[in-house]
This record gives C-alpha cells, structure tokens and sequence, in this order.
C-alpha cells in the first residue's frame, strides 16, 4: 500500500461521494485527485500527488443515521499516487486548517503473536481450560449456540477448510496487503479480497476455541454459532520474534464491514498502543456501540499496566487471562480497562494445514468470553425470540464473574473469572420474568 493520510473533516466534502479506497484497486478510473481548495493547495505546495477516497463504505446507498452520529461519512483516505515520504509539516499545516478536525498519516500496527506448540500432549490436557468456565454444563443444559448469531472474527484469517469448521463458516473478506517474510508490506495497493485465509495459525487457534465441533479437540464454546472471518492481520519477523502486521485504518475498515455484515459479536484477539492523535477505532467502535454490537478483545501481553487498543476503548471488553491454576497469568496485561478474565495458557485448538496446536495468551482468553456473549445471545434467541442487548450481556457477565477478593473490580481480573454456567442461570432467572 503507497502511503496514506486519514482525514477527518468538520464538514463532508460538498460534492457527489467519493469512491471508497477499495473500489479503487480495480477501478481506478474512478479516480479522484481534490478533496477541497485548502487541502490540496497544500498538497501541491509539498508536491505530493494523491487520490481522494471515503475511508468507509456506507451500508447501502447512503449513510444511515449510526454511520452518520460515527461521523464516518466525513473520514477520508488520501493515497499518495508515488512513493513519496509524507513530511511531518505537511500533517502539521493541514492540522491547522479550520475545516480539519484531525489528521494522521496511515500507520502499521504490530503486535507480537504468541508461539504455536504441536501437539506434544495430551488433547485431554486441555479439558481443565473448558472445565474452568463450566463448558459441558452449559452446553447439556442450556444450548450450543444458534445458527443465526454470528461471531466475527478479526485476525490473521482462518484455516477455511479445518474440518472442525465444515458448515460453521460465512464468507468473509480479507483486508491486508501482501506481506513479504521480512519487513515490510508488498504492493502498491491492498491486495484485499474474499478469501481470508489463514497464513500465520493464529486466527485459526482463535476460532477453534469458539466454535470447533469437536472431532478432535474439545468442543468450542458455541459449536452452533456461525463464524465470519475477517483477516486483518499478517506476519513479519523481526529478529527470531513473529509479530501480527496490519494497517490500523484497514483494521477499522474490517470492523465497520464484520458489523454490516450482519455480526453480533466481534473478538479481537489483538491490540495496539496509543502512539498519538486521535484513539485508535474510536470511530468505527462507536459505530459498534450504535448498532448494537459486542466487541470482546484481548487485554495484551505484557504483563505490566497498559493500555492496548481497541481493549482499553470503554465500550469493549477487555479480557486477561488466568493460569491452569485459576491465578492471573504474569504476562497478562491490566489496568482499569480489564473487564474479565479467562483461561489464557496452554490452551488447545486449531492450527494451520488442518492441524491442532496448544498456545498461550490473553489472545486465547479473549474467544472464551466472545463465545460467552454469543452462547448469551443464542439461548435468548430460542426461549424468547430476540437477541439481548450489549448492556445486558455485560450485565450478566460482570454480576456473575468469581471474583479473586472481596473487591466488586481488580486492576488485574476485572470483575473477574468467566463462570458461563452461572451467567446463564442468572439469564435464565431473568427471563423468567423474577428480579426485573
């Protein structure tokens, strides 16, 4: 991808709407070189040349009224049509413009995968992480999970054909340039597509533990559920470490489209510090929050008091991760942001080639709690006909969490350990019509 700068405007550009940037890789015909007198003039003082391009697709012809209140139809991606450098004074000049609201230059967001270990042991080794959230129990008396909830995934892709995903899977998108196996991004343009194929086994360790149908590992958390993968990360090497590599405009990009595709829940087993500017995603999860969507995402792995995004955003929640022993894992990142915590080491799913792999990570805790809030939503979904609310998902969830002390929230677990079984009979009580 040539260089970027996102740009926000106080007003949208008075003029007919503009090509979105995707529709530019293949037609670039429609391509459009002004935006507005002021930004351009400074454009053409640095020399640098651009296209002009929505940032977000509106959901059918026009933006709707929650595309509008997420100020998404005002978001613009201008492409440098050469591989210029984008001089830091020309963000600074344009920042200063009355019509601006905030400007930023694209940025590549890495992230850190946690290792993939072959099937060394036991797969009954692993049962101990579903016992720890009361899996079977739920799954015997209350449900799988209901075909018309779909959990979204946003990662490195998924294993497409793994047979523990046979009829789970929508068509998805993929929304990452070509990456090459060293350093840097491939093509002038995103080389985005249908096919969100899995390269790299974290996405599809991810999903395993959502929705596997348990052929040769344990049952995912709602086998029933539907599953839209999204690939919005790919690899890099730095040094001997594996890092997740996306474009964090193009990560947006992958939310706004997973929600207009119809998904209730979103997990994000991934996260990025805030390096400057504006919050990252802010915009697309207000967009989330406006639609009614639940975003779950992984609190980091650090082990020390940060804040990685979109985790620390308030509308998300963010999830730690705990040991086989029940205790908070000591790579597990916390803050005031950590909502929940859930089994995070030596968890096993699936990988790569059709395979199986045990891995560590509040990446791994994160799904358990997604598929928590989808296995909420289904049950809702066959006793009374109608999905529950994000704010009544979060209500259960926190009120029935096994907290590490007397306190009602922990810096370090939240309001704390995921208990799926309790979650569901408090459900249960509530639709009964008992305690409001």
């Amino acid at each position: 991808m040539k260089p970027h700068i996102i740009l926000k405007l106080k007003s949208p550009v008075d003029s007919v709407m503009l090509p979105h940037w995707q529709h530019l890789i293949t037609h670039k015909a429609v391509a459009t070189t002004k935006i507005h007198s002021e930004i351009d003039a400074l454009l053409s003082k640095y020399n640098i040349p651009v296209w002009t391009t929505q940032e977000y697709k509106p959901i059918a012809q026009d933006w709707n009224q929650a595309e509008l209140a997420s100020d998404l139809h005002r978001i613009y991606r201008l492409i440098l049509r050469q591989d210029n450098h984008i001089p830091p004074k020309l963000i600074q000049e344009i920042s200063l413009l009355p019509i601006v609201e905030s400007v930023d230059m694209g940025e590549i967001a890495r992230a850190e995968l946690p290792a993939m270990h072959s099937r060394q042991m036991s797969v009954m080794t692993d049962s101990s992480s579903r016992d720890a959230i009361h899996l079977n129990e739920a799954h015997e008396l209350f449900t799988q999970g209901h075909p018309e909830v779909t959990i979204a995934i946003l990662d490195t892709g998924v294993n497409l054909n793994h047979p523990e995903f046979e009829h789970l899977l929508l068509p998805g998108s993929d929304f990452v340039n070509i990456i090459d196996g060293a350093s840097k991004f491939l093509g002038d343009y995103l080389d985005s597509d249908d096919i969100p194929e899995d390269e790299v086994g974290h996405g599809s360790h991810v999903a395993g533990i959502i929705g596997a149908k348990g052929e040769k590992m344990p049952q995912g958390v709602v086998p029933q559920c539907r599953i839209l993968p999204v690939r919005v990360l790919g690899a890099m090497k730095q040094g001997s470490r594996r890092v997740g590599a996306g474009l964090v405009d193009n990560i947006n990009s992958g939310i706004k489209w997973a929600i207009d595709q119809g998904a209730d829940v979103i997990n994000m087993s991934l996260g990025i510090q805030h390096t400057g500017g504006g919050l990252p995603h802010l915009d697309v999860v207000e967009y989330a929050k406006r639609r009614g969507v639940t975003i779950v995402a992984a609190s980091g792995n650090d082990g020390r008091e940060k804040f990685y995004y979109p985790g620390a955003l308030p509308y998300v929640i963010a999830v730690g991760a705990v040991d086989g022993l029940g205790n908070i894992a000591n790579f597990s990142t916390y803050g005031k942001q950590v909502d929940l915590v859930a089994p995070g080491t030596n968890i096993y799913s699936t990988y790569l080639n059709n395979d199986y792999a045990f891995s560590t990570g509040t990446s791994h805790a994160s799904p358990f709690v997604a598929g928590a809030v989808a296995m909420l939503k289904s049950y809702t979904l066959e006793k009374r006909g109608y999905r529950l609310s994000d704010s009544q998902v979060k209500y259960l969830l926190k009120h029935t969490a096994d907290r590490i002390d007397s306190r009602f929230k922990d810096r370090k677990a939240g309001f704390g350990k995921l208990n799926l079984i309790d979650a569901l009979r408090l459900l249960e009580y509530k639709l009964l019509g008992n305690g409001g």
